[in-house]
């Protein structure tokens, strides 16, 4: 995972944040101007500057759910091809949170809500989107 503290050209990242032997979700807003409105996502967002991978991912966690990451919570990370920009390239990232963590959320401004998912509702929901749940079957494949 030596990557993610690299700076090279991502659009992006997306981290999957187990809580137990549950999945951290956000219900995204219901917008029409917006990729995937009213859908079940996970935490993340658009590089911002110069950042790594990881920079990216922890700032966009603190925004959306007041959690400090830390990179010792990471499980695995890989580089995928990015769903909005053609011939670019974003980080899908997976961690552990602690229960206090997930307790002393305090939720940001985008979204509609959160909560703890049951992996294979995730994986199988029709309104979650699909190219994370791609993503995270990936990462459920590799780590068995």
């Amino acid at each position: 995972m030596e990557f993610l503290n690299k700076k090279f050209d991502f659009t992006g990242c997306k981290i999957a944040l187990f809580c137990g032997d549950k999945l951290l979700t956000i219900l995204r807003d219901d917008k029409d101007d917006i990729p995937c409105p009213n859908m079940w996502e996970l935490p993340g967002g658009g590089r911002e500057g110069n950042e790594s991978p990881f920079e990216c991912a922890a700032r966009e966690v603190y925004e959306e759910l007041g959690i400090h990451l830390d990179e010792d919570c990471l499980l695995w990370s890989k580089i995928y091809p990015s769903v909005i920009f053609k011939d670019k390239q974003s980080v899908f990232m997976v961690g552990q949170l602690r229960q206090e963590q997930f307790d002393n959320i305090i939720f940001g401004d985008e979204g509609q809500g959160y909560k703890l998912m049951p992996i294979e509702e995730f994986l199988k929901s029709k309104q979650a989107v699909p190219q994370l749940q791609g993503r995270l079957r990936d990462y459920l494949e590799e780590s068995l």
